[in-house]
């Protein structure tokens, strides 16, 4: 009897690798998907917590119409909120009176007008197109921190427009949760958990894929691992691909975390915002009762995020500002259930990536295939749907479609 093929490995059950793995699969080829964890989802991770559904990673359909996760959501039967997403609101004006806000509004406006004047030219950190003393320069520093993980002055302005200049503002919410749906994406699909990898010898025409379990022999692989672990070496190629460990140490992931706290009683529509202080760039954004159940989602980015990594010190911060805005009685009426310090995961080291100050094109690099058996994806590999979970999915897909018309 002729022997059976080598299987196609994806390394990381994150986004990427489960739908390049569920892609393989599906196509009828023998893949095996090995994760160093204990979970499959990587930085998408739901938790259930009495009737709901908190999304400790990755919660929001970004540019949901042309995301893919939205039409296999409604395949799927999950339930998609399309209004949920109110970042430009103050709930009650509280602490941001009007003139605030449209004050920031025009402060921001002309931020990204300087920005892409100087588009064409050579790269430079957003913090160059907002002067230091700016009073809104705090607010600004902490939006960049929501959004990329990092201040003004580490992100770079090419990587930033690619992505600005690609994104929609229709920003949905999946109720039984993002990240309940990307590890469902995995059924049937042949997972292997706590298996890490630690070294790939293509030096052959098989690819020698060692494990913790032992050495696993493969026609070919597709990398979807964080940027962490290929910038620190936890990975090692042999022959060495020094052009990857350049590109992904150019592409540092961020931080951004999550506290939920449980409130007693909801005195607030469902998906109502509040930025606890806008004058700080030190502060968090607020979604009041996330579809409808009785939680505030604190979300912490940047230098926060990062200042805060001490175990119960961001509940304790969203306790302080939600108490300022709400009124001191708010405090025996809140009580956290849940955080995340995604830095501190081991096999993840973090939330997202940005581009150093001239280092957008690291992207490509990272992504480019190596001898037509070694593949890479994973939201850093995008050009410009980096840091979503749909970026990730679509690098993924396109690694195992690449590897099958090889």
């Amino acid at each position: 009897m002729p022997s059976q093929p080598l299987p196609f490995v994806v390394i990381g059950a994150g986004a990427a690798g489960i739908a390049a793995a569920r892609h393989l699969h599906d196509a009828g080829r023998r893949v095996l998907l090995l994760e160093a964890s204990d979970r499959i989802g990587g930085r998408a991770r739901s938790l259930r917590h009495g009737d709901a559904t908190l999304d400790l990673g990755c919660g929001w359909l970004h540019s949901a119409r042309r995301n893919p996760w939205t039409d296999i959501a409604r395949a799927r039967g999950f339930t998609i909120a399309t209004d949920t997403a109110r970042w430009g609101e103050q709930w009650r004006d509280l602490g941001y009176p009007p003139a605030e806000q449209q004050a920031f509004a025009a402060a921001r406006d002309r931020w990204e007008e300087r920005a892409r004047a100087a588009s064409a030219g050579p790269d430079r950190p957003l913090s160059a197109f907002v002067a230091a003393d700016d009073p809104w320069r705090p607010m600004l520093d902490a939006i960049s921190g929501f959004a990329n993980g990092a201040p003004l002055d580490e992100v770079s302005l090419h990587d930033w427009l690619a992505y600005e200049d690609a994104a929609t503002d229709d920003n949905w919410s999946v109720r039984e949760g993002y990240g309940t749906l990307i590890a469902g994406h995995a059924q049937g699909v042949d997972v292997r958990l706590s298996t890490p990898v630690t070294r790939i010898d293509h030096r052959g025409r098989t690819l020698r894929v060692e494990t913790s379990a032992g050495t696993i022999e493969a026609s070919a692989a597709i990398v979807a691992v964080p940027t962490t672990i290929l910038a620190e070496g936890r990975l090692i190629f042999d022959p060495p691909l020094p052009a990857k460990r350049d590109a992904a140490a150019a592409l540092p992931l961020g931080v951004a975390d999550k506290v939920f706290l449980s409130v007693d009683r909801v005195d607030w529509p469902a998906n109502a915002h509040l930025i606890g202080d806008p004058h700080r760039g030190r502060t968090a954004s607020y979604r009041l009762s996330p579809l409808g159940f009785p939680m505030i989602e604190a979300f912490f980015g940047g230098d926060t995020a990062a200042m805060l990594e001490e175990d119960g010190a961001a509940a304790a911060f969203a306790i302080d500002e939600l108490a300022a805005l709400l009124g001191s009685d708010w405090r025996q009426r809140m009580r956290p259930v849940a955080a995340t310090r995604w830095r501190h995961e081991s096999w993840i080291g973090g939330s997202y990536s940005h581009a150093r100050i001239g280092q957008a094109a690291a992207r490509d690099v990272l992504a480019a295939p190596v001898d037509g058996r070694l593949f890479f994806a994973g939201e850093a590999c995008h050009g410009h749907d980096f840091s979503t979970a749909h970026g990730a999915y679509e690098t993924g897909v396109a690694s195992a479609r690449a590897l099958l018309d090889g």
